[in-house]
């Protein structure tokens, strides 16, 4: 069996000055994807369930490739994370099924195999890492593990339809000269604020990477969910850069948290009908925590 985490969007994501400068920084959410792989010795066939998940049927099968002994058997993909929404399903799929594949192969999966057989596959999110990390989505590759910040409560809508992740990184990116000096200031600023846990400025930072990007994927929904978060006291907005998600942050440690969301869900309701609620995750134990530490193995 294997799990990966999804995301809201992104704290920041756009275009460095530097070549293959593509990148984004995640926000890991409390929404799930399980993978289990059971095999079948006396089968070399391959079957996955439900059938739709090509992409995870095309990881499992470049595993078995590079397996010495051949086997075949069943993988079970199983999530609760929307489609198509930039809230790194796909990511999470395909993450989920290569620990699933590594341990019913008895196989080592570390992080630099994985990177290695998503980009064969697609643009990836950087799910696979237990924190918060600047991730080069494009290239499949880690830039910088940046930490990680006490729980937020996102309040999100859904403007509706879905995203394609491999077609959306095709589009050529509108961002100019001056523009990707701005993402090398606002990473910078990001991975300061990460390391002194302030949400404030997380929250201000990823409001202004949701402005930029409306460039590349506008979203008719930002501003009035601007205006929700002044409304409400919230720190500022989240969005799937490359999807079709908005979310409204809040501090969870704040005293007045549960009026908050509760004022944030009534007013999103207003706006887009239906909501739904996320809690970002923490990782106090992880053993990347903190700006500029070298990628795992």
């Amino acid at each position: 069996m294997g799990t990966a985490f999804g995301t809201f969007g992104e704290l920041l994501q756009g275009v460095l000055p530097e070549k293959d400068g593509d990148f984004l920084v995640t926000l890991p959410v409390a929404r799930w994807t399980m993978a289990t792989f059971r095999q079948d010795p006396d089968s070399s066939e391959l079957l996955v369930q439900p059938p739709e998940k090509t992409k995870a049927h095309r990881l499992a099968s470049m595993i078995l490739e590079e397996t010495p002994q051949p086997t075949g058997g069943t993988l079970t993909v199983s999530s609760v994370i929307p489609e198509g929404k930039g809230l790194a399903s796909s990511s999470a799929d395909l993450v989920a099924t290569a620990r699933a594949m590594g341990q019913a192969l008895d196989v080592e999966m570390p992080a630099s195999r994985i990177e290695r057989l998503l980009a064969r596959i697609e643009p990836t999110d950087g799910v696979l890492y237990p924190a918060i990390v600047a991730f080069h989505h494009r290239t499949v590759r880690l830039r910088t593990v940046l930490g990680s910040l006490p729980a937020m409560g996102v309040v999100g809508i859904d403007e509706g339809g879905s995203v394609d992740t491999v077609d959306f990184n095709r589009v050529p990116k509108p961002f100019t000269a001056a523009d990707r000096r701005e993402y090398v200031r606002l990473l910078d600023r990001l991975t300061d604020a990460i390391g002194r846990r302030d949400l404030a400025e997380v929250g201000r930072i990823a409001t202004r990477s949701a402005l930029m990007n409306q460039a590349l994927r506008y979203k008719r929904s930002l501003e009035p969910m601007c205006e929700i978060c002044r409304d409400v006291g919230g720190l500022g907005v989240a969005v799937g850069h490359s999807g079709t998600t908005l979310g409204v942050l809040v501090d969870a440690e704040d005293p007045a948290y549960t009026h908050r969301v509760t004022a944030a869900a009534q007013a999103c309701s207003e706006l887009a009908g239906h909501v739904s609620v996320y809690r970002t995750l923490s990782f106090p134990n992880t053993l990347y925590a903190g700006p500029g530490l070298p990628a795992p193995a």
